[in-house]
């Protein structure tokens, strides 16, 4: 965890379009290192955030903890859910 990812941030990442929402679509990238930068909220229980953790490890890719808890990270994402994971897929502008 480098530095802290702000909220323009994330929305420019959005517009990008290679942004996958959710858990197991993000641990499936993973295992499949597709994945540059997986994106945890601040209250993902700990068991997946371990998980995200284990693959992201194995994948090489960054795990950045956000300030944010899942349900504001969906008022970001304009979503009517919960979001408790974010990846970057490779090839996605930095």
């Amino acid at each position: 965890m480098t530095k802290k990812i702000d909220m323009a941030e994330i929305k420019k990442m959005l517009k990008s379009g290679n942004v996958i929402i959710g858990t197991e679509r993000a641990i499936k990238n993973l295992r499949l290192g597709r994945v540059q930068k997986v994106l945890i909220s601040s209250n993902c229980p700990a068991k997946i955030e371990g998980d995200i953790n284990y693959y992201a490890g194995l994948s090489g890719a960054e795990t950045h903890k956000l300030e944010y808890p899942n349900d504001e990270l969906s008022v970001i994402c304009k979503k009517p859910f919960s979001i408790s994971v974010l990846a970057l897929l490779k090839g996605a502008g930095k």
